[in-house]
């Protein structure tokens, strides 16, 4: 299994965040800046509702934008953490047809935010291949290289679940 804590030569990313859909982003808490440093990425007012599977206090959003907050690691996911997933990717899709702004971040918004933006790219009817790799054109090459989330998506998170609590 591949995952940021284990390659650390894994680069941050040149922007903040990346529309992957019309109205569906990706990004994280740090980019990597102008003059080649390291930056932090705090969200103000930019979207709507903001998702958040890494939570570092002082990042955002602001008051008055709705913030669901479900840290997963970017590792093995239980039963209960893949739910999570799953309720996030739902709650991005009723805010998308909703017209709404939606951003899904992480880390670096490559694993655990592509595991989420690919889910409800898959309930929209995309197969998992193409999710993807839209989300690898539009966000990074990097995006998804934790080879054990592109197995759930392979697999189907409600099934990944299922197999999960079933070994639990």
């Amino acid at each position: 299994m591949r995952t940021r804590r284990k390659q650390p030569d894994v680069p941050a990313p040149e922007r903040r965040w990346d529309e992957v859909v019309p109205g569906l982003w990706m990004g994280g808490h740090e980019v990597r800046g102008r003059t080649g440093q390291v930056e932090t990425v705090v969200v103000r007012d930019e979207f709507d509702l903001v998702q958040t599977l890494l939570r570092l206090p002082g990042y955002g959003p602001d008051q008055g934008v709705e913030h669901q907050v479900w840290p997963i690691p970017d590792g093995p996911l239980d039963g209960t953490q893949l739910a999570g997933v799953i309720r996030l990717a739902e709650a991005a899709c009723d805010a998308l047809d909703a017209g709404r702004r939606v951003l899904v971040r992480c880390f670096h918004g490559y694993n655990r935010s592509g595991l989420v933006v690919a889910h409800a790219l898959v309930r929209r009817g995309h197969r998992p291949e193409d999710a993807i790799r839209l989300i690898r054109t539009r966000r990074s090459p990097w995006a998804l290289h934790n080879g054990l989330f592109e197995d759930y998506l392979r697999t189907g998170l409600p099934t990944a679940r299922l197999l999960e609590e079933l070994a639990e």
